[in-house]
């Protein structure tokens, strides 16, 4: 496909609010896969959830824009909050696959908690036809302890060497671990009034005290 980018990753969630975390996931992504870019895809609204976002979708699209503001290579795709429903995976993905065509490498950045339930995800092996799957290991991962059918698939699929050769299909872990920090602590720390220099880009969170996010966001030292 003429013009299309080499290799494109995918990084989805709630991002309520995206934090440094995040960014440091999609850095990765973008490094050790050698991609030419990662969308970073806010969900508009998470069936996943037992309780809705915080902040609304069109504020959770703003923070992210904010946060990648000036990274080479970190885009912020808006597709699952325009269409105005429940958004799954495999359809965001095929999505992308019509607009990228057949040939480019697709990586799907999921965490090791989303692996172990990849099973009880609508059409979840039909993933592995459209994208290869990047997943973030926390220290101590064991793989024994995914559900049979995802085990398979991992140890079927599972690859160390480049991944860029073929447009989807493998496994790939990265090496860099997530960062111990989580949205809904950062969500408390603001409603606190708490401090969260360096978790929170200052931009975002300049965003949050003036659109008055998070209950208290407004007393939060920025960093």
């Amino acid at each position: 496909m003429v013009g299309a980018p080499l290799a494109v990753g995918v990084f989805g969630g709630t991002f309520d609010p995206i934090h440094a975390g995040h960014l440091r996931l999609a850095r990765a992504l973008r490094d050790e896969l050698r991609l030419s870019e990662v969308r970073l895809i806010p969900a508009g609204d998470p069936y996943h959830r037992d309780r809705a976002p915080e902040a609304n979708a069109e504020q959770r699209l703003a923070m992210a824009r904010l946060a990648i503001e000036g990274e080479t290579g970190l885009v912020v795709d808006d597709r699952e909050v325009r269409q105005g429903r429940p958004s799954y995976t495999v359809e965001t993905l095929a999505s992308l696959r019509a607009e990228l065509g057949p040939d480019t490498p697709i990586h799907c950045l999921i965490g090791g908690d989303s692996l172990a339930t990849l099973d009880t995800w609508r059409r979840w092996r039909e993933i592995f036809a459209l994208a290869h799957v990047a997943v973030a290991l926390r220290p101590g991962f064991d793989p024994a302890g995914l559900p049979e059918a995802v085990a398979a698939e991992w140890r079927a699929r599972q690859v160390t060497d480049f991944p860029n050769r073929t447009p989807s299909g493998t496994i790939r872990a990265l090496t860099l671990p997530p960062m111990n920090i989580s949205a809904t602590e950062l969500r408390a720390r603001l409603g606190r009034g708490e401090a969260v220099d360096g978790l929170i880009d200052p931009a975002v969170l300049a965003y949050i005290k003036a659109e008055r996010l998070y209950g208290g966001a407004t007393t939060a030292r920025p960093t």
